[in-house]
Order: C-alpha cells, then structure tokens, then sequence
C-alpha cells in the first residue's frame, strides 16, 4: 500500500512537472512573442524617426543651397544697382558738361555777334 502510494505520489509529480514544463514553455513562447512584437513596434517608430530625420536633413542642404544662391543673386543685383547708378551719375556728368558747353557755345555766339555788328558798323 505504501509502495502504491508512493508509485502514485509520483506519477502525479511526473504529470504536474510535464504540466509545468509545458506552461513555462508556453509562457516563455508568449513572452518572447510578445517582446518580439514590442521591439517591431518600436523599430517602426524609429525607422519613421529616422527617416524623418533624414528627410530632414536633406531639406536642410536644399535650403542652404538655396540661401547661397539667393545670396549670390542678391549680391549680382546690387552690383548691378551700383553700376547702373555709377552710369546715371555719369550721364548727369555728362549733361552738366554739355550745358556748360552750350553755355560757352552762347557766350562765344554773342561775341562774335557784336563782333560781327561792331566790325560791319
């Protein structure tokens, strides 16, 4: 009888181990299920951060590009600004010069008028 007990003592310590090993199994199955899905949802909000950045990063070489060039241009213009009212200013040179001509041109005129008068009187 004890020996029957024990025999029976035993198969249920086989059938609860069995049972425990097949439910630390499954739990150990489901945790790294469960951490596996954990770290794929976490990879894609990295992988979307990443590639934002990058996104990112790209844009801002375009826009420095662009500042450069608008720089580049905006220099061009004012240059251009500078030249062309060096131009004006010359032609102001200009036109003060041709009046003052003219000026003399009249004064010369007139003299050799009276010259001219004074000689046929």
């Amino acid at each position: 009888m004890l020996s029957s007990m024990v025999k029976h003592h035993q198969e249920q310590m086989k059938g609860r181990n069995e049972t425990q090993d097949k439910l630390k199994k499954e739990t150990i199955e489901a945790s790294n299920e469960l951490t596996a899905s954990l770290v794929e949802h976490l990879n894609v909000g990295v992988a979307t951060a990443y590639l934002n950045q990058k996104r990112l990063d790209s844009e801002a070489k375009n826009l420095n590009v662009a500042a450069n060039n608008f720089s580049k241009q905006t220099q061009q213009w004012l240059t251009l600004i500078e030249n062309f009212s060096s131009a004006l200013k010359e032609l102001g040179d200009v036109e003060n010069w041709a009046k003052t001509i003219e000026k003399d041109m009249r004064s010369i005129t007139a003299a050799l008028e009276i010259a001219y008068k004074i000689e046929r009187e």
